[in-house]
């Protein structure tokens, strides 16, 4: 079940990591991100992007480790920073939620659960489950 979940986490991380590199390169997608209120991600918005894609890599390599495929995933400080994680995406289906963009709320908050959920199996179960 780890592995599966795992396997979600990663994709859902992947995809939203190409999102912000297309902000980053100023495609015109932002009606899809940070409050969706720029077509095109002001310079500022395109930073928050850059640090979004380091926080990903991050988050990817936090799971990788509490799923068991790299190594210290059973200790406590990677148990309870993948919880940290597990509260972050939570919080992020409520924050998509209610964005005032339709197609932010639309697309992201399915996302966010997806994102969460995964999470959530792999801080449970924890490696070799």
């Amino acid at each position: 079940m780890t592995i599966l979940a795992l396997g979600l986490a990663l994709a859902v991380l992947a995809g939203l990591t190409v999102m912000q590199l297309l902000l980053i390169g100023g495609r015109p997608v932002g009606e899809y991100a940070w409050g969706g209120q720029h077509r095109v991600a002001t310079p500022r918005l395109r930073q928050a992007a850059v640090v979004a894609v380091v926080l990903y890599a991050g988050f990817a390599l936090l799971l990788l480790s509490r799923a068991g495929v790299l190594h210290g995933g059973d200790t406590t400080a990677i148990a309870a920073a993948t919880w940290v994680l597990f509260a972050y995406c939570a919080s992020s289906i409520a924050l998509n939620a209610i964005s005032r963009s339709r197609r932010e709320r639309i697309v992201q908050t399915p996302v966010s659960m997806l994102l969460a959920l995964g999470v959530l199996v792999i801080a449970i179960n924890g490696p070799g489950a």
